[in-house]
This record gives structure tokens, C-alpha cells and sequence, in this order.
């Protein structure tokens, strides 16, 4: 244990862990393992918010029926470059790793490939399946809306999910571009991450119920909960003079992309409750694309290229105090290396919830 409350725990145990709690429930051993890699590979690149904390809520949902633990996935609609899937209310790793990998096949066979996914629940770090096209020679591009939580423009409260959007392309001699972002100004988890650890957040993050800005990460998140006003902004902050403007327009794209081509839930619809306030399942919707870079240009002169335009930006001139420039993935990449060495960080109130999933299920520690 260390000063901050944080402990290291090995990945594979905590894996291992994820895969017996998943199958404790119903869920086949091959999605279980999906599932558990992805919540585990967001702990090792550092992005705890989509990682092993999430397991307290997937349980609860799966435990009460919304997730289905074997759910029934149908092609809803296909052409030679397209396809739609309905998840059946599953886990959202399992049907979004299978939806990225038809894509792929799709791009392979005719240079690009795109699924749009509904019916189905939060999936992890969207840059999880952006990158698996990057062994095959393609970019990949993944989209997901998601439970409300950002105010759009101008409001003062939630509307909008905070719509991830991710894209991986490979480079040659320097290690692949790898965009994984929320389009909100931080993601919830992060958020969350400042409530278990007891501190505020900045201001620029979220707004209170009339509109101003909010620093009580505990009070943004209650507010969040119980639906009384205010929300996380748009990536660029709040009002127009920093460009919040276009989060917002992207936060809505997202929408576009994921539920209104597939049929999922958006916006404010997603996570439904029954007249009587019961959750129902969350129709979240998601999207995936792939395209084949030599249907563009020879691979290699794309990597170069990829090499020479890295080159430039790392080597920029720097601001005083910087040390380096980065390029998307290269801190998720030094994160993993490490977290693979001494193992993934995991605070004690996401400790206490695992021990509580293990005491619940009776499948023994989580460690």
C-alpha cells in the first residue's frame, strides 16, 4: 500500500479475478476473457477511469437482468461494407471486439468496413478496438455514445453522453498514432477518480445546477445521480470563447454515427427506467470502422510518412518547463510498460469493491 491509498496488484491476477466473477454470473468463458482483457488493458495504459472500477457496475446491471449474460446477437442489417448488430443487452467487449473484427474483414476484402452496433452497454476504452486494426495494415476508428452526462452549450444540464471517439493508424519505425478521447472536457471517470480519492476538481470540468462552474467533485457527481442539474461540459469548456461550442458539435456526431445509423438509444434516452423507476436495459449504440491503407497508397510510404510527421511534432520547439513533446498513445504505451512491470494501480475504495464482489459471488479474493 502506498502514501496515496493506491496499491499495486499484478494484471493477470486481476484478470483471472474479472474472468471468474463474469463467469460466476452466466457469461460464456470466451466473453468473459473479452471482457476482463479490456477492463484490465484500460488499468495498464493508466486510464483507471474505463478500468477494473467499472466491475462493481457491471455486476450490480447483470445482477439484476439489464446486462444479459447471454444475450442473443443478430445481424440486423448488411451490405458488403456494412453491417448493423443488435448486442441483445450484453456486455458491450464481447459484441464490440466481434463487431471491430468483422469491419477489419470487411476492409480487407474491400478496402473499408463499418458496423454500427445497438442494444448494447458501456465497452471499455474505445481505443482498445482502434487499435486492433493496426496489425492488419488499416486505421481503425471507433465511436460510442453513453449515459448523460455532459451539458450542451449554453445549458445547465446534461443532455449528451461524453461520445468517445478513438482512431490507431500504424507508423513504421516509431510506434503507431493512437487518439483515444472523450468529447467532453474529462471523462466521469476521472470525476469519479477525484471523488474516491477525496478531491475537487478543477474548474473548467463540470458546471452545478444553474450553470456555474463546479470544483465539489462528490457534490458533481450527486448531482449527476439524482438528475437535479448541471453536468460535465463539452471538450472546450463552457460557453463558445474556448471553443466548447465544438465539443458539443462533435458529442452530437457521435450521436449521429452510433445510435441514430444503428437504431440505439441517444442522448438523454439512453439508460431507460420503467414507470416505476426500474433501469431498463441501456440501448447504448456504438460504431467501428476500418480502412485498408494500401487501397490508398503503398503501406510503407504511408508508415514514412506516418515517421516523418511524428518527427516533426515531437521535435518542435518546446514550451519552457516541458521536457518532451508527446504523440497520442506514447503515454499510454510508457503507462503500460510500467503497470505490466509493478503491476496496475487500484485505490482502496475500488479495492473495497472488488473484495465485495468476490464476499457477494463467493468465488474467494480478488487478489
Amino acid at each position: 500500500m502506498t502514501e496515496d491509498g493506491v496499491r499495486r496488484v499484478p494484471a493477470a491476477g486481476i484478470q483471472d479475478f474479472c474472468v471468474r466473477v463474469f463467469e460466476q454470473l452466466g457469461v460464456s468463458a470466451a466473453d468473459a476473457r473479452i471482457t476482463a482483457d479490456v477492463l484490465v488493458a484500460a488499468d495498464l495504459r493508466g486510464v483507471a477511469s474505463h478500468g477494473v472500477a467499472h466491475l462493481r457496475r457491471y455486476v450490480d446491471a447483470m445482477r439484476v437482468g439489464v446486462i444479459n449474460a447471454r444475450p442473443t446477437e443478430v445481424v440486423v442489417a448488411e451490405s458488403a461494407v456494412t453491417a448493423t448488430l443488435d448486442a441483445g443487452a450484453g456486455l458491450g467487449p464481447p459484441v464490440s471486439s466481434r463487431a471491430m473484427q468483422l469491419a477489419i474483414r470487411k476492409a480487407q476484402a474491400l478496402g473499408a468496413g463499418f458496423v454500427s452496433v445497438r442494444n448494447s452497454n458501456h465497452h471499455g476504452i474505445a481505443g482498445y478496438y482502434a487499435m486492433m486494426a493496426l496489425p492488419h495494415d488499416c486505421v481503425g476508428l471507433v465511436m460510442t455514445n453513453a449515459s448523460t452526462k455532459v451539458a450542451p452549450t449554453f445549458a445547465r444540464q446534461a443532455v449528451l453522453g461524453t461520445n468517445p471517439i478513438s482512431i490507431a493508424a500504424p507508423a513504421g519505425r516509431r510506434d503507431a498514432f493512437v487518439l483515444d478521447m472523450a468529447t467532453s472536457a474529462v471523462a466521469l471517470g476521472k470525476v469519479e477518480i477525484a471523488d474516491q480519492l477525496g478531491r475537487d476538481i478543477p474548474s473548467g470540468w463540470a458546471i452545478d445546477p444553474e450553470g456555474k462552474p463546479a470544483t465539489d467533485s462528490h457534490r458533481a457527481l450527486d448531482e449527476l445521480r439524482r438528475g437535479v442539474g448541471g453536468g460535465l461540459l463539452p471538450l472546450g469548456g463552457q460557453g463558445e470563447t474556448t471553443g466548447g461550442h465544438k465539443g458539443y458539435g462533435l458529442a452530437v456526431a457521435v450521436e449521429v454515427f452510433t445510435a441514430l445509423l444503428s437504431g440505439a438509444a441517444f442522448a438523454s434516452t439512453t439508460y431507460p427506467r420503467s414507470a416505476d423507476g426500474a433501469h431498463l436495459p441501456a440501448n447504448l449504440g456504438h460504431f467501428f470502422g476500418a480502412w485498408r491503407i494500401d487501397a490508398f497508397r503503398p503501406v510503407d510510404e504511408f508508415k514514412a510518412a506516418m515517421d516523418e510527421m511524428q518527427a516533426l511534432l515531437v521535435n518542435a520547439p518546446k514550451s519552457e518547463g516541458q521536457p518532451r513533446i508527446y504523440v497520442h498513445g506514447d503515454k499510454e504505451r510508457a503507462a503500460a510498460e510500467e503497470n505490466t512491470r509493478l503491476g496496475v494501480r487500484v485505490n482502496d475504495r475500488v479495492a473495497a469493491e472488488l473484495e465485495g464482489v468476490a464476499r457477494e459471488l463467493g468465488i474467494g479474493g480478488a487478489w
